[in-house]
């Protein structure tokens, strides 16, 4: 691989086999080198790859100013999130939760400590990644000895959420500010939402693929059952009541559609989790 431009003694931009730029790390993969020439593949540790050429080079530049160890523990958490949650991330992953981390571990050198106002929700709707973001706390520690606060657990949560559904942060908080107020408009139908259960993981993963396809305005065609919807109006009207409520939800607070062919995926689902949670007591 041919050194485009030396970052620092440990990162190195370089141009791949097919002519693509890419980013190199590894101990002393740039020391004594320079432009043009060849990149010992004994010395590579960590090849980044990114589609958008604007995040490359914010990435580039963001590596140049940095100590070694932000961007290790910062490449050693998605690496363990990639392996926990076992689907592909973002690769602007790496320019995002690189960027919060420095950002963390400066600001609380200087005694700034500030809170996730989205911490209980984030810990509530995206337990595995908040484990995740537990988890990244002790590696931060391990490699900086610097621990930070409980509240980054769940910024570095959010970080991941973007990446699994390649969301702007913004999307990110408009989607957790969602899910809370469905399960809040929906907890008079199903009591479950108050406790801990499988069945209510399984409504809030519901909730969650659902907002994300909702936020995304990904199209979806006006179509239904009408059986299904008159076997759904006989058998529990008071479920989708609460459908009919989530859309109004959505097209109150958000400005967004729900189909009806949603609304009555909404009302089945809830109906299979309520009955599965009488059938278990």
């Amino acid at each position: 691989m041919v050194i485009e431009r030396i970052i620092n003694n440990n990162v190195v931009s370089a141009l791949d086999e097919e002519g693509k730029e890419i980013v190199l790390m590894g101990s002393g993969i740039g020391f004594g080198k320079k432009r043009g020439q060849m990149c010992e593949r004994e010395r590579i540790e960590k090849i980044f790859r990114m589609e958008d050429e604007s995040a490359l080079e914010r990435f580039k530049n963001l590596l140049s100013n940095l100590p070694l160890e932000y961007i290790e523990v910062s490449d050693d958490i998605i690496s363990y999130a990639k392996e926990e949650l076992g689907i592909p991330l973002n690769q602007n992953i790496y320019l995002t939760l690189t960027d919060h981390i420095s950002f963390a571990l400066e600001r609380l050198k200087r005694g700034m400590v500030f809170t996730n106002a989205l911490h209980s929700e984030i810990r509530r709707f995206y337990p595995t990644e908040y484990a995740i973001g537990l988890h990244a706390l002790q590696l931060i520690r391990e490699k900086t000895d610097i621990l930070l606060p409980e509240d980054e657990a769940a910024s570095i949560a959010q970080h991941l959420v973007n990446a699994e559904f390649n969301l702007r942060m913004q999307d990110t908080i408009q989607m957790t500010d969602a899910m809370g107020k469905m399960a809040e408009l929906l907890l008079p139908y199903l009591p479950i939402l108050e406790a801990e259960s499988l069945e209510k993981d399984w409504l809030l993963s519901d909730l969650k693929f659902m907002a994300h396809r909702i936020l995304r305005l990904e199209p979806r065609k006006e179509t239904g059952d009408d059986r299904l919807y008159a076997f759904m109006q006989a058998s529990a009207p008071e479920l989708l009541k609460a459908a009919d409520a989530v859309a109004g939800l959505w097209e109150g607070s958000y400005g967004r559609h729900m189909t009806q062919e949603e609304r009555l995926y909404l009302a089945v689902e809830l109906k299979r989790i309520q009955d599965l949670y009488q059938n278990d007591e």
